[in-house]
C-alpha cells in the first residue's frame, strides 16, 4: 500500500522534509503547496516534485491521503483540524496548538475522525533520548526518581551570531512582537524528553520564571503580543510515576544552544551535556563516558548515531539529508507507516499534547508567584 501526501509550506525548515517524503517507498506522490509561487516553484524544481498549488484549501480538494503541515507556529492547530475534518491524515512541525483549549480540540478531533495525526517532535529520537529509553526499558537506572531536561536558544538579535540573524529576518516587522512568547509555550523539545524516556506524563507544576530587562526589548510586556516579561522559565513537575522533573526553557543565555537531559535513577544515572555524556553508577569507578555513542556518523542515513536504530530506515533515505540530530528520518518513517497501517506514531496526538499543555500551566504558575497548579490531561490513547 503507499500513500499520496500534500506538504503545505515550502520554506527552510520543509525542505528537510520534502526529498524524504518524496522517497519514501511507500509514498505514490508528494503535492506541494505555498502561497509564495516564486518559493514553491524553486523548491518543486529542487527536489523533483511534479505536482504543486497555492493553499491548504487545494491539497485538500486534492485525492492526497495525508497532508504535511510546515506553517507559523500559530497556525498548525487550526489547520490541522481542518485537515482532519476533511478526511486527511495529518503530520505537524511543532508544536500542535497555541492554547490548552485549542489542544484539547485537536486531541477530541482526532478521537472523532478517526485519522492519524503526528506532531514532528525531533527531541524524541535525539541519540541520548533513544539511548536512555531503551535502558529504562531494560531496568537499567532503576528506579527514576529526577528527570532534568532543557532547551536553550538565545534570542539577542544584537549579536552578530547566526541564530540573532535568522531570528532577526524570519519576521522582519512583526519579529519583536512575535518574538516574545513565552518559552513554556514552546516546551515540546523538553517536556518530551522527560516524557519519551519514562512514558511518565505531568501531574502538577510549579515554575519559576525570570523577568527579562534587555534594551531589545522582545521580552517587554507592553511591545510583545502577550503581555510577557519573562524570557527564561523553570518548571518543577510531579510525574504520573511520582518522580519529579525539572525543564528549563531559556532564551536568554550564555550557551550555544541545545537540548540536554540528566536521568537520576536508584541503580544509575545518565547526564547528558555540552561538556558529554557520562553513566554514573554507585561509586566513582562505576562511572565512564559514552560519547562515542551519541556522535553523529554522516556515512548512516545522513547522520545518526550507534544509539538510533538506523536499522529500521527504509534504504531510499541512505543518501538523502537528515537534520536535528539524526531525527528527521524517523519522523517521517513513522507518520507513512502510521498513515499505511493505520497505528497511531509515538508523537501522536495524545503524546503531542502531554509535551506541551504544561507549559501553558508552567507559564500560568509564573505569572501566579510559582504557585502549583494541576495539569490538564486528554488521556494516553489508544495502546
Amino acid at each position: 500500500m503507499s500513500i499520496k501526501i500534500g506538504i503545505v509550506g515550502a520554506g527552510q525548515f520543509a525542505q528537510h522534509f520534502i526529498p524524504l517524503f518524496n522517497a519514501h517507498p511507500q509514498v505514490k506522490s508528494v503535492l506541494l503547496a505555498d502561497l509564495d509561487e516564486k518559493k514553491r516553484t524553486a523548491a518543486a524544481a529542487k527536489y523533483g516534485v511534479a505536482a504543486t498549488c497555492a493553499t491548504l484549501d487545494d491539497v485538500l480538494a486534492s485525492d492526497v491521503d495525508a497532508v504535511a503541515l510546515f506553517t507559523q507556529h500559530w497556525m498548525h492547530g487550526p489547520q490541522a483540524m481542518q485537515a482532519l475534518r476533511a478526511g486527511k491524515h495529518v503530520y505537524s512541525a511543532v508544536p500542535c496548538a497555541a492554547s490548552i483549549e485549542e489542544t484539547q480540540a485537536l486531541v477530541r478531533t482526532v478521537e472523532q475522525t478517526g485519522k492519524i495525526y503526528q506532531m514532528g517532535e525531533t527531541s524524541y529520537y535525539y541519540p541520548h533520548v533513544c539511548w536512555a529509553r531503551e535502558q529504562q526499558r531494560k531496568g537499567f537506572f532503576g528506579d527514576i526518581t529526577l528527570m532534568e531536561a532543557g532547551y536553550y536558544h538565545d534570542w539577542d538579535i544584537t549579536s552578530i551570531d547566526s541564530r540573532g540573524i535568522i531570528a532577526a529576518r524570519t519576521t522582519p516587522e512583526n519579529f519583536i512582537k512575535i518574538a516574545g512568547s513565552p518559552p513554556m509555550h514552546y516546551p515540546t523539545h523538553t517536556m518530551s524528553q522527560a516524557i519519551g524516556v519514562t512514558g511518565a506524563h505531568m501531574m502538577r507544576v510549579s515554575a519559576h520564571g525570570w523577568v527579562d530587562h534587555h534594551p531589545d526589548g522582545i521580552y517587554d510586556p507592553k511591545v510583545n503580543n502577550y503581555a510577557n516579561a519573562f524570557s527564561n522559565q523553570t518548571a518543577l513537575c510531579v510525574m504520573s510515576d511520582g518522580a519529579a522533573a525539572r525543564i528549563n526553557e531559556f532564551r536568554r543565555v550564555g550557551h550555544p544552544g541545545g537540548e540536554f537531559m540528566s536521568v537520576w535513577g536508584t541503580r544509575a544515572s545518565l547526564e547528558y551535556s555540552m561538556a558529554g555524556a557520562v553513566v554514573i553508577g554507585h561509586s566513582f569507578g562505576d562511572t565512564r563516558r559514552i560519547d562515542d555513542l551519541f556522535k553523529l556518523r554522516p556515512e548512516t542515513h545522513g547522520g545518526t548515531a550507534l544509539a538510533q536504530p538506523v536499522e529500521r530506515l527504509p534504504r531510499e533515505f541512505a543518501k538523502l539529508p537528515n537534520n536535528h540530530w539524526g531525527s528527521h528520518q524517523f519522523l517521517a518513517d513513522d507518520f507513512v507507516r502510521a498513515c499505511v497501517t493505520g497505528e497511531h506514531p509515538p508523537t501522536n496526538v495524545w503524546q503531542a499534547a502531554r509535551y506541551l499543555v504544561p507549559g501553558f500551566v508552567a507559564h500560568e504558575s509564573c505569572k501566579q508567584g510559582g504557585v502549583q497548579l494541576p495539569v490538564p490531561d486528554f488521556g494516553a490513547g489508544p495502546k
